[in-house]
Order: structure tokens, then sequence, then C-alpha cells
């Protein structure tokens, strides 16, 4: 215990000098780079960390310095918040070691670095989708996890991101109106196939009024031939809607698009 007590101290004074990292690096005694890597993790030196860990990897495969090794080549990388390499790695460890004692931990950490790294709802949701996955994973291969609370949430604001996407998409296509089309009917598909891939979102209630004034408004747009048929959907969609949001907001701007609706049937 003495002894590494002195390796650690003399590695601490090590870290202070840039000059004594880079002898690391280039030292051949991997037991030397092993505690000065653990010992830059420690105080939070993660470049210098990950970069002797990725030369130790390979040296300690099979071993449990290998394994340790392998999981803080992750945590470092997650640490210094670039989670595109650290959820890599944390993928190969938990591929490599399926029931290591790190196992937990970096399931989680794989899907949470991809949350955190989750871009803005208008740009490309694949490492949305991706985070999701790999936090789903985790729950199910962990749902006694002191972690569990922390994945179903992140999980549910990834899903509401992925939600509010086709939120807007389905909001351009009613903005566009009859351009070119019947974009109504476009808004209509979009919003119901989310709600129907997430049916407990909080954008559920915009999503459904949406439908309603898409339905409202492609009847109001129809040919004679088709506006009785159309105006009995938008009844159809306003009792679902009141049905499911009594008290909403929106309720008034419903119940004024089915008063036309029901003065139009009614007058046939």
């Amino acid at each position: 215990m003495k002894k590494r007590a002195l390796i650690i101290l003399s590695l601490i004074v090590m870290l202070t000098s840039c000059g004594e990292y880079n002898k690391v690096l280039k030292s051949g005694d991997y037991n030397l780079k092993y505690e000065y890597a653990k010992t830059a993790f420690e105080r939070k030196k993660y470049t210098q960390a990950y970069t002797i860990l990725a030369d130790l990897v390979p040296i300690f495969k099979g071993t449990e310095k290998g394994e340790e090794c392998l999981y803080l080549l992750g945590l470092s990388y997650y640490e210094n918040h670039d989670y595109l390499n650290s959820g890599s790695y944390f993928k190969h460890y938990y591929t490599q070691y399926p029931k290591g004692r790190f196992a937990e931990l970096a399931r989680f950490y794989a899907g949470y670095g991809y949350y955190l790294d989750s871009p803005d709802p208008q740009l490309d949701q694949s490492e949305t989708v991706k985070a999701i996955e790999e936090l789903q994973a985790f729950l199910d291969y962990f749902p006694k996890s002191d972690k569990v609370s922390i994945a179903q949430n992140a999980i549910f604001e990834l899903q509401d991101k992925l939600v509010f996407k086709e939120l807007e998409n389905a909001r351009l296509y009613y903005n566009l109106g009859g351009y070119l089309g019947n974009n109504y009917e476009s808004a209509v598909i979009t919003a119901k196939n989310a709600i129907k891939a997430y049916p407990y979102s909080k954008y559920k209630e915009e999503l459904e009024f949406l439908i309603l004034k898409s339905r409202y408004k492609e009847a109001q747009m129809s040919v004679d031939e088709k506006k009785e048929e159309r105006f009995r959907t938008v009844v159809d969609e306003y009792y679902a809607f009141i049905n499911d949001y009594p008290n909403s907001d929106n309720r008034k701007d419903a119940d004024n698009m089915f008063k036309v609706a029901e003065k139009f049937l009614n007058g046939k």
C-alpha cells in the first residue's frame, strides 16, 4: 500500500509537468502508464487519460486491467463531453464484457451520452433515435438499476423531441394548404402517425387539434360532391378531440368549426 501511495504521489507531481506526461506516453512501462492514466482521470485531465488508455486497451486485453482501461477510456471521453467517441467505447465495452463489472454503467452512459448530444428538433434526429435505443436497452438489461428513472425521463424527453419534429412537419403541410395538391391530407397523416407512435406525448393535444383544423380546411376547400363526406369527418374529429380534451384552450375554435360543419350537413 505504501509503495502504491508513493507511486500515486509521484504521478500527481508528474501530472503538473507536460514533459513528464510526454515521457510516460513514450514509456514502455505499461503499469506506469496504467497508474498515470488513472491518476490523470481522477484529476480530470481527461485528454491525457484517454490518450494513454487507448494504447493500453490492446495491451491489457482479456485482463482485469484491460476491462477497466476500456471502461475508463469511454468515461474519459464522456467526461470530456465527446459523447460520440464515448458511446463507441462504451458499446465496445459491453459487447466485449456483457457481464463485466462496469456493464451497467457502460450501457447507461452510452445512452445518456447520446441523449446529451441529441440535436435540436429542426436537425437530423439520428442521434436522438440512437439515444432512445441505447437507453431502452439499458432498461431491458438493468430494470432494477438506481438510474432507471433518469433513463426513463430521458427517453420521454427524446420521444417528445421526435414528436415535436413531426408536429412541425404537420404544421408545414397545413400551412401549405392546397398548394400543389392536398397538403391537408398530408398534415393529417403525419399527425396521426406521430400519435400512433407516441400516444403519451405532451404534444398529443396539439396534434389532435391540428387534425381537426386540417379536416375542416379540407372540407371547406372541397368540390361540392366531396363536401358532405368531409364535413362528416370534421364532426367525427371534433367529438374525438373534445372527448380527449373537453377543457382545451382550443375548445372555442373547435366548437366554431363544429357549428359550421353541422350547419352545412343540416342544410343538405
